[in-house]
């Protein structure tokens, strides 16, 4: 098993490194999306035209439990955000990862389905667990800054979070 230290945008041949088991340190920006999210950025692709308010290429997708957030100003902060149930998404995640521009990352807790572990591989894109329980605090302390909040409408924890992260691990 080995140690990887993985920057956004991640490419291709940081995905085909990876092995089950290994252990991953993520740094640079992240979205976190749950089930509404996924909802309407599936939406969005079928649509047509519309973009999302962030680009996915090289990206990652954290499955959040939704956030304690603190709005101070004009200012997010992130006081924890641990991992939700990646099962969750597994209906839509499979057309994320292919349709909307290279999603190569994708954190959460559980594991994913069938579906989406074809498409990973078809991609080239990863799923990694992220510590739950007490790891929301610990994912809170990864986070330098909110780089913004899309979709509020769906509610603070449904709502796609653009973060900017030091170190996220596991």
């Amino acid at each position: 098993m080995g140690t990887y230290y993985l920057k956004t945008p991640i490419s291709d041949d940081d995905i085909t490194k990876l092995r089950v088991g290994d252990t991953i340190y993520v740094s640079g920006v992240l979205v976190s999306a749950r089930d509404a999210a996924h909802v309407r950025m599936v939406e969005l692709l079928h649509r047509g035209g519309e973009k999302l308010p962030v680009d996915l290429r090289g990206g990652v997708i954290y499955h959040a439990g939704g956030p304690v957030a603190l709005k101070q100003g004009n200012t997010w902060r992130i006081v924890s955000m641990g991992p939700t149930t990646s099962a969750r998404m597994d209906d839509f995640e499979p057309e994320v990862i292919e349709k909307l521009g290279g999603v190569k990352l994708v954190i959460g807790k559980g594991g994913m389905g069938v579906k989406t572990t074809e498409a990973m591989k078809r991609y080239k894109a990863a799923y990694a667990i992220f510590t739950g329980g007490a790891g929301g605090v610990l994912a809170a302390q990864a986070i330098k800054r909110v780089i913004d909040v899309y979709w509020l409408d769906l509610g603070i924890a449904e709502a796609m979070w653009f973060l900017r992260l030091r170190i996220l691990a596991h």
